[in-house]
């Protein structure tokens, strides 16, 4: 069994230090597609000695910090949480990045005012066909469109090259990604242990048609899931 990688240094587009760690279950937990889900714990004093030790590894690069966990950072044990406010204040972290699912939309200026420094919160919207994101991939999230989502997040995640997709779909989906958000992440889907499956003439497409986000600074494209640097085998 590999060892997940929990620290890196993303150097480019958003430079930024990105650091993996464990929080409590995801508030859903029932996403299709996702494996990483067994990724946490109970023990609120075993994770935090976790959490604290990936954490001495930041240094303040380029005053960005992005924190992922295998949920949302509502989860992450409340001692993490003052360990980021005294890093934050120790290294010069100017932004910080972190993930949030739907269900906490109005709680987001918790953490702005906690931590007290801007913060960009990215939401796994995966699709906004409304069908696909929560009857096959089983997201549980219900909004009126992009715009509905845009007045809480600022940026986005979406998910490309899934068995079942259209082109129509993500077409619409790259298209609301750019007229609607200031940031956004598209993870092109890698076969993993779940049930959900890669469609890999449509990544070809995909790759064919919208390569030209590479040069777009404010979407980051993860051909691999593990583009970021860290993540790997449970």
């Amino acid at each position: 069994m590999n060892e997940m990688v929990r620290y890196s240094v993303v150097e480019n587009k958003k430079p930024r230090e990105i650091v993996l760690l464990k929080g409590h279950p995801c508030i859903w937990g029932r996403c299709a597609f996702c494996d990483y889900i067994d990724d946490n714990s109970k023990n609120e004093e075993e994770m935090a000695e976790f959490n604290s030790e990936v954490l001495k590894n930041v240094t303040g690069f380029k005053g960005v910090l992005e924190v992922i966990n295998s949920g949302s950072v509502f989860e992450l044990p409340k001692k993490t949480l003052f360990e980021i406010k005294e890093i934050v204040k120790e290294k010069g972290i100017k932004l910080l990045f972190f993930e949030s699912y739907w269900s906490y939309r109005d709680r987001l200026d918790e953490m702005r005012q906690f931590f007290g420094v801007p913060i960009i919160f990215k939401n796994g919207v995966e699709t906004f066909n409304d069908y696909f994101r929560n009857n096959v991939l089983k997201k549980g999230t219900v909004f009126s469109g992009p715009e509905e989502v845009a007045k809480y997040f600022d940026s986005i995640c979406l998910m490309v090259g899934i068995q079942g997709q259209t082109k129509e779909m993500i077409d619409y989906d790259m298209e609301c990604l750019q007229e609607y958000f200031k940031h956004g992440c598209v993870n092109v889907f890698i076969d993993n242990t779940t049930n959900i499956k890669a469609d890999n003439e449509l990544i070809k497409w995909f790759r064919d048609k919208y390569s030209y986000l590479d040069e777009n600074p404010n979407i980051e494209v993860l051909w691999n899931n593990t583009d970021f640097g860290v993540g790997g085998t449970l």
